[in-house]
Order: structure tokens, then C-alpha cells, then sequence
């Protein structure tokens, strides 16, 4: 059975690129740091999921496009919106970070708003409610546990399954395609919400599975090693063999996500370009990242 090759036999030294991939991994993960900070201290573009605000409840008699109430809802000046349909029916659930207080000033706002720029189509306001930032703030503090356990089960197995050095080698990588993505979309000013730890989540998985590869394949070529100062070659050598099959996996990846970014809306848009720019920073990590950490590593103990 003949496969398809991206890329023909390569022999790339990616072991001795490792010192400027890590100079830019260092900037990327410094860079995540600092946005972790400014979330944790709420200078963030948070959603109101864990800001907290009000939601309205608004039923129209006639079918409404969400995109059109969405553009009409920013352009009357009701920023920050989220806006939820509830499947088979014409009503909207709308959360906008404007305070509980001010409750009725924004039911007058959005009634104004609706009026205006959909004439002659009836609404109601159903009701309107506080969304505290309790949820949050405990979704904040399960995502970290949530993190947490999944490297310390990541060391274990790997450890397990290859050596503690490989363990902690893909633990590190995974932490560093967390932070990358964090600290880009902090730079694009990207609203952090529950998707977006959805994604985070996402990329953390698939990136351990790219660099899995990768250390099956050094495993499998330990084995043939001349002399142990032979490690860096064998590590080179596995990369590239199983080159094609990364890029074709990352390719193949990114079409279906991309296409989730170009068709999917408004809604999926940040989701979709954050599980883009996180596959893209995992395939990059599992190859000039991961497998680097453990050939500096070996060298310092051995």
C-alpha cells in the first residue's frame, strides 16, 4: 500500500536548532506567564461568564438571524455581548457585562435598540436575571486542578511507559503550548471564556499525543544506538522519520478547524482560532520542544 509523504527523507538537525527554539519558547512562555497574571488579576478581556452581569431572556415573533441581533445589539452600544438561541424557538438569551443594578436601564436600552432596528417585528422581554461570577471563578479553579492532575498522570505514564526524563520532558511541552496560546490571545485581546478553556484543554491533549509519537519513535531507535554520545543523532533521526506523518496529521487538523474559523460564525470564531493556533504551537513544540528538553537533560546527567 503506497501513503502519501509530504516530505520526502529529510535530515534536519533539530537538535541543533534546540538553543533558538528555545529562546523563542522562552519569550512565548514568559509572555503566558504575564497573561495568566493579568487574567488572575481581571485585566483581561473576560467573558461575563466569569466577569458576571445581567441576562435577558427576549422571544421574537418572527424567526431573527442571530448575526443580525448581534450586529444590531454593538452597534446600539451593547458591548461585550453574548448571545445564546434556544434550539427550535425564537427566543435569545443575551448576556451583556452591564451590572445587576442597572438592570432596568438595560431593558429600556434594549428595547429601544430592538425597536429601532427591527421595526415592525414584535418582541417581549421575557425576564432578566443577575449571572454572578461565582460559576466563574469555581471553572477557574476546577480548569487549574483539571490541569494539574493531567500532568501529574502524564509524568506517571510516560514515565512508565518510557523514562521520568520523557515524562517530564512532554509535561513541560504541554505546559508550554498551554501558556503560548494564553499569552497570544491575551496579546490579540481575544476574549477569554469557557470555550477558550475548552481549547486550552483540547490543545494540551493533542499535543501530548504529537510528542507520544515522537518518543515511540526515539524508543524504537535507542536500540541502535553506536555509543551514547549517539543520543543526539538518534533523536534527529527519529524526528525525521516520522516528519511526513506530523505534518500530514497537522495539516489535516487545521483544514477541518479551518474551516470551523472561516464558516462556522461568530460564536466558534475564537474557539476555532484558538484550537488553530494551538495545533500549530503543539506540532511545533513536539518536535523543537519535547524532544530537545530530553536530549539537554540525558547530556547533563549522564
Amino acid at each position: 500500500m503506497k501513503f502519501i509523504e509530504i516530505t520526502k527523507k529529510t535530515s534536519i538537525d533539530f537538535i541543533g536548532l534546540r538553543n533558538k527554539a528555545f529562546v523563542l519558547s522562552l519569550a512565548l512562555v514568559l509572555f503566558g506567564f504575564f497573561a495568566f497574571i493579568m487574567i488572575a488579576l481581571g485585566k483581561a478581556n473576560e467573558s461575563v461568564d466569569f466577569t458576571g452581569g445581567t441576562q435577558l431572556q427576549v422571544k421574537f415573533e418572527d424567526q431573527i438571524a442571530i448575526g443580525d441581533l448581534r450586529s444590531v445589539l454593538t452597534g446600539g452600544g451593547i458591548g461585550d455581548v453574548q448571545i445564546q438561541q434556544a434550539s427550535g424557538t425564537k427566543e435569545f438569551f443575551i448576556k451583556t457585562k452591564l451590572a445587576d443594578a442597572e438592570k432596568e436601564k438595560i431593558q429600556d436600552k434594549l428595547s429601544g435598540i430592538l425597536s429601532k432596528d427591527f421595526q415592525g417585528k414584535k418582541f417581549q422581554i421575557l425576564g432578566s436575571n443577575m449571572v454572578g461570577s461565582t460559576v466563574g471563578k469555581a471553572l477557574k479553579k476546577n480548569a487549574i486542578i483539571a490541569v494539574v492532575i493531567s500532568m501529574i498522570c502524564i509524568i506517571v505514564y510516560i514515565a512508565w511507559r518510557f523514562t521520568f526524563i520523557f515524562g517530564i520532558a512532554a509535561t513541560i511541552a504541554t505546559f508550554h503550548d498551554v501558556l503560548a496560546l494564553l499569552g497570544i490571545f491575551y496579546l490579540l485581546n481575544m476574549e477569554i471564556n469557557i470555550l477558550f478553556i475548552t481549547a486550552l484543554l483540547t490543545i494540551a491533549g493533542y499535543s501530548l499525543t504529537d510528542t507520544v509519537v515522537v518518543f515511540d519513535r526515539i524508543r524504537e531507535n535507542i536500540p541502535k544506538m553506536k555509543s551514547k554520545t549517539d543520543f543526539g543523532n538518534t533523536i534527529n533521526r527519529s524526528i525525521n522519520e516520522v516528519l511526513s506523518r506530523t505534518l500530514i496529521t497537522s495539516i489535516t487538523t487545521l483544514l477541518a478547524i479551518g474551516s470551523i474559523l472561516f464558516l462556522g460564525g461568530q460564536v466558534l470564531f475564537e474557539f476555532s482560532l484558538a484550537l488553530f493556533i494551538g495545533v500549530l504551537i503543539g506540532t511545533y513544540s513536539s518536535i523543537f520542544v519535547a524532544s530537545p528538553i530530553v536530549y539537554v537533560w540525558r547530556k547533563k546527567v549522564r
